[in-house]
């Protein structure tokens, strides 16, 4: 049975463009939602109200994670969101409050979110409404960020909180170890000339 009054009039072509979208693949996905194209939106991936959404050149978006963008959602460019993470821009704590959580109540507060650039959110993340997380910062799996997070700064924990800060010569060492563990799996794979980290047990 469906209800054919105004709320549901309107929530239908959202419930339908959600269905759609989970028969695309994750670059299909990302340009049905008017992202970059170098954009990558995996399963299950919930965007509410698309429409107030910015997002940069070559972000990845996890399996079944929840973009609430209803009250004003920016993500800087290179940035991952983890599978199944919650961004809030909106609370109806007010409204539980008060005893007026009806639809259309006008006790909804809304508060726009930023992401920054370069940054890494892990998995099963909750980012509250209002939050602004600096650029290249990190987000451990599991935390919960109530506050604003500083640029180059490792936050984990429920409330998260600070546990590291990092510089460019840091990330730059990072860097080269990361590189020449590949370069080393490269040589030892079945395809020596191919490109990134090779799977598999490379241990000697």
């Amino acid at each position: 049975m469906f209800f054919d009054d105004d709320r549901s009039n309107r929530l239908r072509p959202m419930i339908l463009n959600d269905l759609v979208a989970q028969y695309m693949n994750d670059a299909e996905r990302a340009a049905f939602y008017g992202l970059p194209s170098t954009c990558r939106v995996r399963e299950r991936v919930k965007i509410i109200s698309p429409e107030n959404l910015t997002m940069g050149e070559h972000c990845w978006i996890g399996e079944g994670a929840a973009l609430d963008a209803s009250g004003g959602l920016e993500i800087g460019e290179h940035t991952s969101i983890g599978l199944n993470t919650l961004i809030f821009t909106h609370s109806s704590w007010l409204a539980n409050m008060t005893l007026q959580n009806h639809s259309g109540s006008d006790l909804i507060e809304r508060k726009p979110v930023k992401i920054g650039k370069g940054c890494f959110i892990g998995g099963l993340v909750v980012i509250m409404a209002g939050v602004t997380i600096g650029d290249f910062a990190t987000v451990q799996p599991n935390s919960v960020v109530a506050k604003d997070v500083p640029p180059r700064t490792l936050v984990a924990g429920n409330p998260a909180r600070v546990f590291q800060r990092y510089d460019e010569e840091y990330i730059q060492s990072e860097v080269e170890r990361v590189q020449a563990e590949n370069a080393r799996r490269r040589a030892l794979s079945d395809d020596p000339s191919g490109w990134g980290s090779p799977a598999g047990d490379f241990t000697e």
